[in-house]
């Protein structure tokens, strides 16, 4: 029994050497931490338990029948984070590159069919060259085994896929099916062809880092959701991101802390009554979130909308609100579509969304019209109105037309919708609708600037407050800003028992 043991101690010592001393040293050099390495820092120290271990590569051809390829360069298993069973696959590029073959795939998919039946979130650690190209459709069959599995996994249990080195061609798929998507500055790409195969076919230079890096990614495709400077900052944004989320569609998210819900008079000076003025939207979120923690996701992505986690009185909440600091706050593609996903998150997984609103409108132009602001716009109102999770709206100043409904308003379904003194509820900003309804006795008057001013005036005391749609009951509040948290925590605790029925359907048809 012994030498068994001893023999046993040995393979394993061989097959967590991964590609060998000077592989691993390759890999830090390039400053990324090997798959082993990555997993020991994510999670709780001793709780890791590797599965398939001593699975095999079974290809002959192209000299892989002499190659050994340890753990079929990636590696899998369970273990805990923050005491929380969570799942995990980490390629190991000093395996082989970390390619893609059958075994390898194998691997990932035995792992994801038991997240599923366990019901708990997984995580995808992504440092790989693509499919391994001398095991032929062998890796293709392998990419397709876990689109599917992603989708079917997808709004069932937290999916998070960390791009820690390159990830090319058909791989990038499973992590655009994930919810999240982080990548590590510098040394993280995801395109689906290359710089060289670029230049053959269209002419065109560009380096990966410029094609698919990390920043790239976080604000022009939106495709990643977080970039981190190095793999330790990337998985701390893991264990952060996780503390939000329930294990799976059926658990509520856990309650930490909460208590205080009072704020301080400081946030009566962050939104000026002038409309005209700007502001940034994330100091409002933070003065009425539990101790100013806000995580945000796709920061450098559509900026004129801001989405992200927060507790409030201990409640995990996803956020979504207007940036009055970029284009006044206005919806575009990018924004809608950047919202509509965030959206159907929290709504899959139990969350509360709370609206924060100040928008004028939808962002006019050609480039938006030809480009599909329509389409994108309705996914938004559609993500909403599909949502039975709790919503909650509250209404900072402009709130304009379409995108006055588009904002979680209570003719979507919202459940709590209140209203700051500063709130401006209508079909459009005064200058704009004076200009019509006035159009005749401004022009026909001895001094239109003069009757224009007046007859602004006129419209913002009649429909630029809350008070017209509070009279309607599209209002539920009016509140002091000061009072945001209380009436929010009031509104979770309120509504912990929703129960709304939908009409029974395979699914809907979102117009993507």
């Amino acid at each position: 029994m012994e030498e068994l043991i001893k023999k046993l101690k040995e393979m394993e010592e061989n097959i967590e050497k991964g590609g060998g001393e000077s592989q691993i040293e390759k890999q830090h050099k390039r400053g990324k931490l090997t798959a082993r390495e990555r997993i020991a820092l994510l999670f709780d120290e001793g709780t890791f338990e590797e599965i398939d271990k001593f699975v095999k590569h079974r290809n002959t051809q192209f000299g892989l029948d002499k190659k050994e390829l340890p753990a079929d360069g990636v590696v899998t298993g369970i273990g805990k984070i923050n005491g929380r069973p969570v799942a995990v696959f980490s390629q190991d590029f000093t395996v082989m590159g970390g390619s893609l073959g059958e075994m390898h795939a194998k691997k990932i998919v035995k792992l994801m069919d038991l997240a599923l039946k366990l019901g708990i979130p997984i995580i995808g650690i992504n440092d790989s060259g693509g499919a391994r190209i001398q095991e032929g459709v062998d890796s293709l069959y392998g990419y397709g085994e876990i689109f599917f599995r992603n989708t079917l996994a997808s709004g069932v249990i937290p999916q998070i896929t960390l791009i820690a080195g390159p990830c090319a061609g058909g791989a990038v798929y499973s992590p655009a099916i994930t919810d999240f998507v982080i990548m590590v500055d510098q040394t993280a790409q995801m395109f689906i062809t290359g710089p060289n195969v670029i230049k053959a076919v269209t002419g065109e230079e560009i380096s990966k880092e410029d094609l698919g890096g990390a920043f790239i990614h976080n604000s022009k495709s939106g495709n990643a959701h977080f970039i981190a400077k190095n793999d330790e900052e990337a998985i701390g944004l893991i264990k952060n991101l996780l503390s939000y989320l329930p294990q799976n569609n059926m658990e509520e998210p856990e309650v930490l802390g909460g208590g205080n819900l009072e704020i301080d008079d400081s946030i009566l000076n962050i939104v000026s009554p002038n409309s005209k003025k700007g502001y940034d939207v994330k100091d409002v979120i933070r003065k009425i979130v539990d101790n100013g923690e806000f995580l945000e996701v796709h920061e450098h992505f559509a900026k004129n909308i801001v989405v992200g986690f927060a507790r409030i009185n201990g409640h995990p909440v996803g956020i979504i609100a207007n940036q009055p600091n970029v284009f006044a706050g206005v919806l575009d593609i990018d924004s809608s579509d950047k919202a509509a996903r965030f959206i159907r998150f929290l709504d899959a997984f139990n969350l509360p969304i709370v609206t924060f609103v100040d928008t004028p409108g939808y962002l006019p132009g050609t480039k938006q019209e030809h480009g599909g602001i329509i389409r994108h716009g309705a996914k938004m109102l559609y993500a909403y109105s599909e949502a039975t999770t709790l919503k909650i709206t509250v209404i900072l100043r402009k709130a304009y037309g379409g995108a006055y409904i588009a904002m979680g308003s209570k003719h979507l379904g919202a459940d709590f919708v209140a209203a700051w003194p500063t709130a401006e509820i209508a079909v459009m900003g005064p200058e704009g609708a004076a200009n019509i309804i006035f159009k005749k006795e401004i022009e026909s008057s001895d001094n239109p600037e003069e009757t224009r001013a007046k007859k602004i005036e006129e419209y913002k005391n009649a429909f630029s407050n809350p008070y017209v749609a509070a009279s309607r009951g599209y209002v539920d509040a009016v509140i002091d800003p000061k009072n945001t948290r209380k009436w929010i925590a009031k509104s979770i605790e309120y509504g912990k028992t929703k129960v709304e029925p939908r009409p029974k359907k395979k699914h809907g048809n979102i117009p993507l």
